[in-house]
């Protein structure tokens, strides 16, 4: 199984800060994320899909929500 990561590790890999991607998270407009215990955190492999979803050929192509 893999390491979750916390807010401020997932935020750099997205290019991100921190308060950004929590308030994408309020917006939901961020990658998934898991809540336990009070605690937010990060799968990898939820950002790494997040990122590919977005990923475009033209700026005028639409970005999938």
């Amino acid at each position: 199984m893999q390491k979750l990561l916390s807010t401020t590790e997932a935020a750099p890999l997205i290019g991100v800060k921190p308060k950004t991607l929590m308030n994408w998270r309020v917006l939901g407009l961020g990658p998934r994320h898991i809540r336990a215990g009070g605690r937010i955190s990060y799968d990898l492999s939820d950002i790494e899909a997040w990122k590919s979803a977005r990923r475009v050929t033209s700026t005028s192509q639409p970005i999938a929500a």
